[in-house]
């Protein structure tokens, strides 16, 4: 499904949420199963399943990650359930400095610091990843789409770090 064209949104990786929040409490109205409770079954199926959609639709479109995802699978490129791996050195570089910088927090001076200042190095980079990936997305060009899902695998990981810092950050406080 497309949900560019179930919000009836231009594709674009830069959209305005709020204009997407207006449109998702819209087409919620339209759909919502209670508007459906007098009835046909098959009306009240059709209706839930139309939610369904509508809140996977904005839940994809909500998050820059998953919205480049959707706009690439709109191209035929799935990252869904792909195990490509990253092959730019510097990023596997800036990896392994990251994972050393995680492991070594329990043993800094001040932990509550070290986190601070990894998520600062994290929002900076995905800031940076998230630049470039909006650029590519503006053409449906080969090589542009492969090197934006370049961009999203390594969000993806940046996600990944994110979570394991929150992890580590709450161990902290207990």
């Amino acid at each position: 499904m497309n949900y560019f064209e179930l919000f009836d949104l231009v594709p674009a990786f830069d959209i305005d949420t709020a204009n997407l929040a207006e449109r998702y409490r819209d087409l919620q109205r339209a759909v919502h199963p209670d508007k459906f409770a007098h009835a046909s079954e098959q009306q009240k199926l059709l209706s839930v399943q139309r939610t369904a959609q509508v809140n996977d639709g904005y839940q994809t479109l909500k998050s820059p990650l998953r919205r480049a995802e959707h706009m690439l699978s709109l191209r035929g490129i799935d990252l869904s359930h792909e195990t490509t791996t990253i092959k730019d050195s510097g990023f596997l570089m800036q990896q392994m400095e990251w994972r050393e910088m995680l492991e070594d927090i329990n043993d800094a001076a001040e932990p509550q610091d070290a986190v601070d200042a990894l998520y600062d190095s994290f929002a900076s980079y995905e800031k940076s990843l998230f630049t470039l990936l909006s650029q590519l997305l503006i053409t449906a060009a080969e090589d542009d789409n492969k090197q934006a899902a370049d961009q999203i695998r390594k969000l993806k990981f940046m996600a990944k770090l994110n979570e394991e810092l929150a992890r580590i950050e709450d161990a902290l406080l207990d």
